[in-house]
């Protein structure tokens, strides 16, 4: 069997000092994101290169999706704060932009919109552009 060429090799550990900075901010403000919750292929690239995907809403779904890797148990309660974590979080990677997305929260009124607002909201206070 031929090996494969190196660009289709994936390295899922995150390794480096932006990996080791991005992953200390993501523990220090208690965040969550899609590449570690959903077991990302590209988390090690994209950590390398001090970057990451927001999850807000929790890590856990209210769905079980056969293609998402997320897990599907019991939902934690909304956290209000997590939005202006989120901004903190992406304040000290130096992003000059943000990619927020989130597991699905049937259970909300508002499926989580209120979530993204506040966390957008947050986000444009602290890092204007």
């Amino acid at each position: 069997m031929k090996r494969k060429p190196d660009f289709l090799k994936i390295n899922k550990v995150p390794v480096g000092e932006n990996a080791s900075k991005i992953i200390k901010i993501i523990k220090e403000d208690r965040l969550h994101t899609v590449c570690t919750e959903a077991s990302c292929p590209n988390k090690g690239k994209c950590f390398a290169e001090g970057t990451a995907t927001f999850l807000i809403l929790g890590p856990n779904c209210s769905r079980s999706c056969k293609f998402c890797n997320i897990k599907s148990e019991e939902v934690l309660p909304e956290d209000i704060g997590e939005g202006g974590r989120v901004a903190d979080a992406a304040y000290k990677m130096g992003l000059s932009y943000i990619v927020v997305t989130s597991v699905t929260r049937d259970d909300l009124p508002d499926k989580g919109a209120s979530a993204f607002a506040r966390t957008i909201r947050a986000i444009r206070e602290k890092i204007p552009h």
